[in-house]
């Protein structure tokens, strides 16, 4: 397809993410826009040790495919980002300098490289967009509190305009300082189609792939499906789990994922003598969508959760979703008795009571999971490509009309 004349946006990354590149290939569809990506590491793609995951992962879709992906030199020799100078690649400045890019956006403000592409766009008279994934209700400590607002101020002003993931992120923006002109939704969205056509599995389908989680019959089967993390509070749910096991409520618990907190977990579940609890390892991402089509309900109990697009994922499933009011991405998809059950944090009783309704109720949960559906609908890569090119429109990126031009209209 003849792309002349269209806008050159890059993105730059620390690496190839799973939930992105798909994102970077479908806005490359457009007719207007060329999307290409800058990585500074190519080890999700090589297959490398994450830490979240405590093991080896590569996944198994394609990052690099309907986009142009270029890698930063030395991008073979860097891992994992593990703090602001984590990763330091002055090949950044030449790769921006000599890209021909209309606008960049980059991906937060960490690792310091990242600042790199930023300087190097100011320098060049590209056009420079952040898409973060910060809100407020993330805890700082006093001295990074007090600093945050002005320099992060400081380096907002200096941008074209952000790239705001939902609402709560564009409350922080707002916080910092940030114009209400200069902040544009490009919504947190995960491949819905993907996830839609792939979690669309026949009766038989079903039962084969609960079978392989040790499930047999037909009680309501929830879902935790997430690193094994302190921060995404698994224990809680097996607790709560204990809870309702011993009012008599039946159900299965499918525990999918690993970490840090694998062998404690297990532990736990074999202490509160947690029969029907089932630990399904790590899902890759092809397998993803059969395993929250094979379930019922779907929970994370997180706290400090920028996010959490795993919720995206199960709502395109068509699951009910149970979360903590502090997870990011609560307050734009999860309504409370609409498609979900919210509770605070760290509240093992109220994880249950938020449960209890959907495990007894077959017609909740199915009314819920509809919903669930209706309202992901409205969160995908057409308003990611809207939110895009109204931010591009607002500096004379492409036509500026009213539908496209309107900050953040979604969230208004």
């Amino acid at each position: 397809m003849d792309k002349s004349g269209t806008i050159l946006v890059c993105f730059i990354n620390t690496h190839p993410i799973q939930y992105f590149a798909p994102l970077y290939a479908e806005l490359n569809r457009a007719d207007c826009l060329t999307v290409s990506a800058l990585y500074l590491s190519d080890y999700s793609v090589r297959g490398a040790a994450d830490r979240g995951f405590g093991r080896v992962v590569k996944w198994d879709v394609d990052l690099l495919a309907g986009y142009e992906a270029r890698f930063v030199g030395g991008a073979e020799r860097r891992g994992e980002a593990e703090g602001f100078w984590s990763m330091i690649a002055p090949q950044l400045w030449r790769e921006v300098r000599r890209g021909g890019f209309d606008a960049v956006v980059v991906h937060g403000h960490t690792p310091a490289a990242i600042l790199v592409g930023v300087a190097a766009a100011k320098a060049s008279g590209i056009r420079v967009f952040m898409r973060a994934e910060t809100h407020l209700a993330l805890p700082r400590s006093t001295i990074r509190a007090a600093l945050r607002t002005p320099i992060m101020g400081a380096l907002y002003r200096g941008l074209d305009g952000v790239l705001a993931i939902g609402s709560a992120n564009a409350a922080f923006y707002r916080a910092m300082g940030v114009p209400e002109q200069r902040i544009f939704l490009m919504p947190y969205a995960v491949d819905n189609a993907r996830f839609a056509a792939a979690s669309r599995l026949t009766g038989d389908a079903r039962q084969e792939l609960r079978a392989t989680f040790g499930v047999f019959d037909d009680r309501p089967v929830i879902l935790f499906a997430a690193k094994f993390q302190a921060r995404k509070r698994p224990g809680d749910l097996l607790r709560a789990a204990a809870i309702l096991a011993r009012e008599g409520i039946a159900f299965h618990l499918v525990m999918a994922g690993s970490g840090e907190m694998g062998a404690e977990l297990h532990a736990l579940a074999a202490q509160l003598g947690s029969e029907h609890v089932h630990f399904a390892g790590f899902i890759n991402q092809s397998a993803l969508p059969g395993v929250y089509a094979a379930c019922d309900v779907f929970v994370l109990p997180s706290e400090e959760e920028p996010w959490g697009l795993a919720v995206n994922e199960a709502m395109c499933a068509g699951l009910p979703i149970v979360a903590s009011a502090g997870i990011g991405c609560v307050p734009d998809l999860v309504h409370q008795d609409r498609n979900g059950r919210v509770f605070a944090a760290g509240d093992v009783n109220g994880l249950a009571g938020a449960l209890r309704p959907l495990l007894v109720d077959a017609g909740l949960r199915r009314r819920m999971g509809e919903a669930s559906r209706a309202i992901i609908a409205r969160w995908s890569y057409a308003e990611c490509q809207a939110g895009l090119c109204a931010a591009l429109a607002s500096v004379g990126l492409g036509p500026a009309t009213a539908e496209k031009s309107r900050p953040l209209a979604a969230l208004n």
